[in-house]
């Protein structure tokens, strides 16, 4: 068992593991397990279906009840890659700039990993008895490549998990309700080779692609001008966006290319079934193509979430900052398989958005010291205080 350590300590110690969605979250979990391994914390490994990765679930407190009362603080361990040019630091080394932590992962998401495993552990160690209702920590793996631990989790996990949840997601502590889903495809056109001076021998599979391009294009321009299910949660995008991200196809200038692949994401509202989006996609690709016929298929699928305004964890999270309603969020998070658990998810955590991702991610350590106020009261509400 590793010795207490302090929050910013702790995150120091998370953000040194690179758990960029490419490598093993193996390290880092095997680390919390140690970490979080002290009397009256049970600890439950979620694997992936190859074994390289896992998701971790830990108890304190009661065990689960029939009425699921009780708190989920939820995150996930993998990060993005950190090989943009403008790093100060080290992005593995946690650097204080006065009034920020700066790390890759330090807002996006290892501050919430960290306040949640310290919560616990010393919940654990000086309050357990206290607990009614169970407390429940719950780190995912690969929620940056797609949320696949989160629906490996929903697929396979057997257990009971209580009904409220906070997803940890860096919104400088303002509560959101509701995001977008995220389902990406890829489309393959397959031609075949051959020397471009004898172009008869062969079939670009270049040209139908820009074709299928240009009918994904005028699909986009479809869906912009349809209306969406709860696209008043959506002010600024009140549609469902669709991307064409990448094209990859050719090896020379002097080869007919075989294969070609365009790659699209698209972001459903709630209430929109990410099937039917990829059927229109299918279909669309197919009329563009013909006579080619493309090869499908489904790299990831982020469902969207909504949260009922009326839920307790709503009501309690708004009351606590002072926020009048739930605001939406426009990235797909873990909440979009969780829900499917059956649970309410609040998405509310420290750090912004608009630094994840980027050079010199930084978490101000005011929204980190705050977080850890707000989540203490969430657990004593939820879980001391359970009737």
């Amino acid at each position: 068992m590793t010795a207490h350590l302090s929050d910013a300590e702790l995150l120091a110690r998370l953000v040194a593991f690179d758990t960029t969605s490419r490598n093993s979250n193996l390290p880092l979990a095997d680390f919390l397990c140690d970490y979080l391994d002290r009397p009256g914390i049970r600890i439950e490994r979620n694997p992936s279906a190859d074994g390289t990765k896992a998701n971790l679930i830990a108890w304190i407190g009661p065990e689960p009840r029939e009425d699921r009362r009780g708190l989920v603080l939820s995150g996930h361990m993998d990060t993005v890659p950190a090989e943009e040019a403008g790093w100060r630091n080290d992005p593995f080394t946690l650097s204080d700039e006065g009034d920020r932590w700066v790390a890759r992962g330090a807002c996006d998401m290892k501050g919430f990993l960290a306040l949640a495993a310290n919560l616990a552990a010393e919940i654990a160690q000086t309050r357990r008895g206290l607990l009614r209702a169970p407390l429940a920590l719950v780190f995912t793996y690969d929620e940056e490549v797609g949320t696949l631990g989160a629906r490996r989790l929903t697929e396979t996990f057997r257990g009971t998990l209580p009904r409220s949840a906070i997803i940890g997601e860096p919104t400088s502590l303002r509560v959101a309700r509701a995001h977008k889903g995220h389902l990406k495809m890829r489309i393959t056109l397959h031609g075949r080779s051959a020397h471009s001076g004898y172009p008869h021998l062969g079939s670009n599979a270049i040209e139908p692609a820009g074709r299928v391009i240009a009918a994904l294009a005028g699909l986009r321009q479809e869906l912009e001008a349809e209306p969406a299910a709860n696209r008043e949660l959506f002010p600024e995008v009140p549609f469902v966006p669709l991307n064409v991200g990448t094209v990859h196809g050719g090896s020379a200038i002097n080869v007919v290319p075989d294969r070609c692949q365009v790659e699209v994401g698209v972001r459903p509202l709630p209430g929109v079934e990410s099937e039917a989006l990829a059927e229109r996609i299918r279909r669309a690709a197919r009329e563009a193509a013909a006579p080619f016929e493309p090869d499908f298929e489904i790299l990831s699928d982020s469902p969207p979430m909504l949260l009922d305004e009326a839920s307790p964890i709503h009501r309690h999270l708004c009351g606590l900052v002072g926020q009048r309603t739930g605001a939406s969020v426009s990235f797909a998070t873990d909440a979009g398989w969780l829900q499917r658990l059956g649970m309410d998810c609040a998405i509310f955590g420290p750090g912004s958005i608009e630094v994840a991702h980027q050079p010199n991610e930084h978490l101000p350590k005011e929204q980190f010291t705050a977080a850890r106020g707000y989540l203490d009261a969430t657990i004593r509400r939820f879980c001391q205080e359970a009737a």
